[in-house]
């Protein structure tokens, strides 16, 4: 063990990184920028690719800073460069398969390729988000099968730990390397190895007694999320049907200094993170017989709101004795929050799913995204916006980029859907 504190604190180690995607590559540039000489390590060859051109493909690193950091970091399809590493940071996609069920796959297939090359002294860090007990119970076994003939134990041999991805796409104010990092091994020699690692690059650890509560505490961060903007979404139905503003009445009650976050209703969720990772937590609970009845609730209100909003757009229309059959309906924004160009789940998407089955000749613009494939839609950005929104029987503001000049939008709008209250005289 030693020697691992030696070279993790004076920063000679070598460490790799398992997928270069949005956290994978974001935390590479990190350790590099902190002294650690850092493979790369993704199946994908144009990422590869880029990376050893210094050509960044995610908005959070630039190009610049990954030619900062020069040959300090360099890219590889190959798994055999972990028998020269001290440390290897798993960082692959943890998707729901078509049931609605975590889907570990990546995970499981990392682990066997970990093992071929497991050796003594290598720390191994799963970032990817998961349920509670995917550490111990299924990363784990594969690991100390795969160590039994060469006589490695966990602890001694080899170091397992937790420490779940925390990056928020498009956020400066707190970065990779500011914001507090919990951290869980499966032994404590495991823990002290891994804070060790880390300690070189965040600074703020925030250990916790097992992998368990490290994977729970992801979880519950995104659930918690999950469900109060579940509530402002039903604030926003309920006043609704009431006849009421529903941001008059949530920016009256944000004004409370104490007992009271805000949260804020929109078309629906998107990302990497929210939309999925509570209903890891939903399933994991099935297991022991629970039903996370906020969690499944939460879900049935979020998932209603690109619903809500298509209705919305036809209501509109047909106040003006248009059916959305044959109308131009212009969406502004495809990417799932503004400033990043991002579109895993989307709710512009579902949007404009609904909005062509309605028969509606609906486009979009976003000068974050050029063009969208995804769910079966092929289009690709309007070139004029201004003359678009002239042109258009409906305007949907769906992403609020802060490029878009608002003022400008409604007052060329014939008919303005504004799902995300950036223009309080817009129809909302």
């Amino acid at each position: 063990m030693q020697r691992q504190f030696e070279r993790f604190q004076n920063r000679t180690a070598r460490v790799a990184v398992l997928g270069l995607g949005y956290v994978g590559l974001s935390l590479a540039v990190a350790f590099a920028e902190t002294g650690y000489e850092v493979v790369g390590i993704d199946l994908n060859a144009d990422k590869v690719d880029a990376v050893n051109r210094g050509h960044s493909y995610i908005d959070d690193v630039s190009s610049a800073a990954l030619r900062s950091v020069g040959e300090r970091l360099r890219a590889t399809r190959e798994y055999r460069v972990l028998t020269e590493c001290d440390a290897v940071s798993i960082c692959l996609p943890t998707p729901l398969n078509k049931t609605g069920d975590p889907d570990i796959s990546y995970i499981l297939s990392a682990a066997q390729e970990i093992g071929r090359y497991l050796h003594a002294g290598l720390t191994i860090i799963l970032e990817s988000t998961t349920y509670p007990g995917t550490t111990t119970e299924v990363l784990l076994p594969l690991l100390e099968a795969a160590g039994q003939p060469q006589g490695l134990t966990v602890g001694q041999s080899f170091f397992v730990a937790f420490s779940p991805e925390r990056v928020d796409p498009g956020r400066t104010d707190w970065t990779i390397q500011t914001t507090p990092k919990v951290i869980a091994g499966v032994t404590e020699n495991c823990l002290a190895v891994a804070q060790a690692y880390y300690g070189q690059v965040f600074q703020t650890l925030v250990p916790v007694s097992s992998p368990e509560t490290a994977e729970m505490v992801k979880l519950f961060e995104n659930t918690f999320r999950f469900v109060n903007i579940a509530l402002a979404n039903e604030l926003l139905l309920m006043c609704d049907k009431l006849g009421l503003d529903a941001w008059e009445a949530l920016n009256a009650a944000a004004t409370k200094p104490f007992g009271f976050i805000k949260f804020t209703p929109g078309p629906g969720l998107g990302g990497h993170c929210i939309p999925v990772d509570p209903h890891y937590l939903s399933w994991k609970l099935k297991s022991v017989k629970y039903n996370a009845r906020f969690i499944e609730l939460a879900s049935e209100i979020n998932t209603s709101m690109p619903s809500y909003w298509a209705q919305k757009v036809q209501d509109a229309l047909n106040d003006t004795g248009k059916a959305v059959n044959g109308s131009r309906v212009l969406v502004l924004g495809v990417a799932y929050k503004p400033n990043i160009s991002d579109v895993r789940e989307s709710p512009a998407i579902d949007i404009l799913q609904l909005l062509l089955g309605k028969g509606a000749d609906a486009v979009y613009h976003d000068p974050y995204i050029p063009s969208l494939v995804d769910q079966g839609i092929v289009l690709s950005s309007v070139a004029d916006l201004s003359s678009e929104v002239q042109k258009a029987d409906c305007v949907v503001i769906v992403t609020d980029h802060s490029v878009y000049d608002w003022t400008a939008i409604a007052e060329g709008a014939a008919i303005l859907i504004d799902t995300r209250h950036v223009l309080p005289y817009a129809e909302s």
